[in-house]
């Protein structure tokens, strides 16, 4: 615990959404107007813990409401999972039914998780609404243009609706089934765990341990393949301590970290890692106008504090060596000095060590 509290700043406070970052949510369908607010989930009358299957305590605790708050409630968040997942057309809304609204007391966010079940078949699916925080955003939307995934969210003033990403959590997954996986299997984990620590720490996104990201294992054929993905973007640019982008530096990884040193060698490492920074400089590539428009916001914006912001510049002269860093005024032309070295680097065919 005392690593962490060397890495890790004082608590991170939830920054307000910006007029030219609301304008860039409206221009790409991001921000669509609701009719319930995270504020009116807070109204609840009463809760139970929820436990898992070994009877643990998981930090969720399921809410209760007044008889009428749950009526307009309940239509509401209907409502959000079609607009979501969907156009918004009511006609699925009769055969839809909230099953639970569970309240996070762990955590920055403090999200409610609402899970939402299709009456005639049973299939049933999770959506989050946290307080609309603009870091959080720009990870969310960074995630969107610099990742293999799409992201899928919504912003309506002070709410954010983010869509349920699936995956085993890296803390169940290091503990439970890691140990059981072939030597095969450890070597493909360790390559896509060098490829997230890369873009993690290349788009600045911090706080990576284990239990904030989802290993997701696919079947191909007669093998398993697994993928990570995050799934907390509370931490985006804001720590002033590169460690806290690295992954290895997170305890919670430490066993991760070993697995890679075993199964990988150096130029090996060296090879996933610039596969990486390449698909990043692809993807801005084929998508400058959106990322340009991005960084702009960041550029504009305040998601951090003055003296996180000069020692994050103080530790990237002192890895990158370059001196651009110096004339950074926030963690938005932080971000945009970075991404503009993957992408010359890229286009370049030099393939430069970054960090």
């Amino acid at each position: 615990m005392a690593v962490e509290k060397k890495l890790m700043s004082k608590k991170k406070p939830a920054f307000p959404v910006n007029e030219m970052l609301n304008a860039y949510l409206k221009n790409y369908n991001r921000n669509i107007k609701i009719s319930i607010f995270y504020d009116d989930l807070l109204r609840f009358q009463g809760s139970i813990t929820v436990y898992d299957k070994n009877d643990e305590d998981t930090l969720w605790i399921r809410t209760y409401y007044s008889d009428s708050d749950r009526i307009e409630i309940d239509r509401s968040l209907k409502k959000i999972y079609t607009i979501l997942h969907s156009d918004g057309n009511e006609d699925a809304m009769p055969f839809l039914n909230v099953d639970a609204i569970d309240y996070c007391t762990f955590g920055n966010s403090k999200p409610f998780r609402i899970k939402i079940r299709n009456i005639l078949n049973d299939n049933f699916t999770y959506f989050y609404v946290k307080k609309a925080d603009a870091s959080r955003i720009y990870g969310l939307e960074l995630e969107h243009i610099l990742s293999p995934h799409n992201m899928n969210f919504l912003v309506f003033k002070d709410t954010l609706i983010e869509e349920h990403i699936a995956g085993i959590p890296g803390d169940d997954f290091i503990r439970d089934i890691l140990p059981n996986c072939t030597e095969s299997e450890k070597a493909q984990i360790a390559k896509e765990f060098v490829k997230f620590k890369e873009r993690c720490l290349v788009r600045l996104l911090g706080d990576m341990r284990s239990y904030n990201y989802v290993i997701t294992p696919t079947h191909d054929f007669d093998h398993i393949i697994y993928k990570i993905r995050a799934i907390d973007f509370d931490q985006q640019s804001f720590e002033g301590n590169l460690k806290v982008y690295n992954l290895q530096f997170m305890k919670e990884n430490f066993k991760m970290v070993e697995m890679v040193g075993k199964k990988l060698r150096n130029d090996s490492i060296r090879q996933y890692k610039v596969e990486e920074r390449s698909f990043m400089a692809k993807r801005m590539i084929t998508a400058p106008r959106r990322t340009t428009r991005l960084i702009n916001c960041m550029k504009s914006d305040t998601i951090s504090f003055p003296e996180n912001i000069e020692l994050l510049k103080k530790h990237l002269i002192q890895y990158v060596g370059d001196v651009k860093f110096k004339e950074c005024k926030n963690m938005g032309e932080i971000l945009e000095t970075i991404l503009a070295f993957v992408k010359r680097n890229y286009l370049d065919i030099s393939n430069k060590e970054l960090f």
